[in-house]
Parts: C-alpha cells; structure tokens; sequence
C-alpha cells in the first residue's frame, strides 16, 4: 500500500471513531435546543425552554450543589494524601516500596461496583451512617490513587539541584518544599485536582453504595432515566455538563503539557 493510500486510510479509520465517540454528544446537545418533548425525529422548532426549566428545578439544583461540595471535599482528601504519598515513594526507600507503588494502583484498576461495596461494609462496620459525608470520604479515598500516580510522574521529570542546593546553604527541608519544590509541581497539583474533580463529578457505582437521602447529579440523571422523566431537561443538563467537562479536559492537557516543555 502507497503512503497516499495509508494516510487516507488513517484519516478515514481516526474520522469513524471520533463520530463513534461524539456524534451522540452532538445529538445530545442538537435535542437540547430543540422543542421535541421526545428525543426523536423529526427536529421541532428551537427553544431554550429545556435550559429555562433545568436552571428552576430545585431537586436537579440541589443534585448539583451536593455533586459540587463531594467533588471538591474528595479533591481536598486525595491532594491532602496523594501530595505526600506522591513524595513519599520518590524520595525515601523505605521497605515494600515496590509493592506500595502496585498497590496504590489498585482503587484504577478495581471495578467501581467492589469499591463501592467495601466502602459501604467498612462504613457499616465503624457505624458511620451514610451521607455526603460518607460519599466524599470514598470518592476522596478512592482518588488518592489518581493525585498520587500523577503528582509522581513529574516528580521523576524534576530537576532536583535547586532542592539540593536550598538545603546546603542551610534551608530547613520544609521552607524548601514550599518555596522550591512545590511551585516545581504545582501545575501538576493542579492538573491532578482538575482530574480527580471530574472524577467525583460524574461517579455513580461507588456513589450508590455510599449514598443515603441525599442524591447527586449522576445519581439524579440515572433516577431521572429509570423513569422516563424529564429527558427533555436532562438533554439540557447532560450537554451542559459535556461543555464544563470538556473545558475541563482542555485545561487539564494544557496543564501536562506545559509540564512537559518545563521538563
């Protein structure tokens, strides 16, 4: 096969996965604007009726404000672990180094329905009833994987001389981490953060286990689904969320990779 005839073969193959992978995002958000109480053809006229109702609802209001404050708490948990964790393996050789590196993968690699379920039994087990509470404590948990690998990977990419040096000339090893060492990897703190957001943001398996009264935005969506209403509005929502999430993702690959030209 010519080099011409491979090219168009590579667009034409990256062309069909790409529509495989947004089209249904594009038809999402074609119905979002449309006056179509059902999501078929053909197109009614266009409307923001759908966004108007999605903005007065308060149950989907309050499904967000609850995602938004487990999102940033479990944020809080896996930066406030994965930062130091993320130290821990690059810089000390302590014994089972290796297997806590293939450990600490293991929250990545487990389905989402058997974490869920050894959150809820650990939570029943310590008699804590479960909440928001209990949901930012899993996700929060489960994402110190996340916070860690990345944190990790640009300490391995850092240049460790200003480190070295700040210490010789008699800078206690903290003062050095907070004025060297982290404006080094914060880019990649950030970036972590913004990954590890998103993650929470749109968690349902181990959401479900750990949930109580309370519902959250994947949780409402799903509910909503189950019982056939109000898919006009979650047309709404669902697109809203792909465009903050999709800013999301611009912003988290911008970051990695002004990290990578820094290294």
């Amino acid at each position: 096969m010519s080099d011409r005839a491979s090219t168009w073969a590579l667009v034409t193959w990256t062309t069909l996965v790409f529509l495989f992978l947004y089209l249904p995002l594009a038809v999402l958000a074609v119905f979002s604007f449309a006056s179509n109480t059902v999501s078929a053809l053909p197109l009614h006229h266009f409307t923001l009726e759908w966004y108007q109702q999605a903005f007065h609802d308060t149950a989907l209001l309050v499904a967000v404000r609850n995602s938004v404050f487990v999102a940033l708490g479990a944020v809080a948990i896996a930066t406030v672990v994965g930062v130091p964790g993320a130290l821990l393996v690059d810089r000390y050789n302590f014994p089972g180094r290796r297997i806590f590196q293939k450990f600490v993968l293991l929250p990545l690699i487990l389905p989402g329905v058997i974490t869920g379920v050894a959150f809820q039994t650990f939570f029943q087990i310590i008699g804590l009833e479960r909440s928001l509470i209990t949901v930012t404590l899993a996700h929060g948990t489960a994402l110190v994987s996340t916070v860690l690998t990345t944190v990790y990977a640009r300490l391995l990419r850092l240049e460790r001389s200003p480190e070295h040096a700040s210490l010789d000339l008699g800078v206690p090893p903290l003062r050095t981490f907070f004025f060297v060492t982290l404006p080094s990897i914060e880019t990649a703190i950030i970036a972590a953060g913004l990954l590890a957001f998103t993650l929470s943001f749109d968690e349902i398996p181990v959401t479900i286990f750990t949930i109580g009264a309370s519902n959250t935005l994947p949780m409402f969506i799903w509910s909503s689904l189950r019982t056939g209403a109000q898919l006009p509005e979650l047309n709404a929502l669902a697109t809203m969320v792909a465009v903050v999430g999709g800013i999301v993702v611009v912003i988290f690959a911008r970051l990695i990779s002004r990290e990578d030209r820094k290294s």
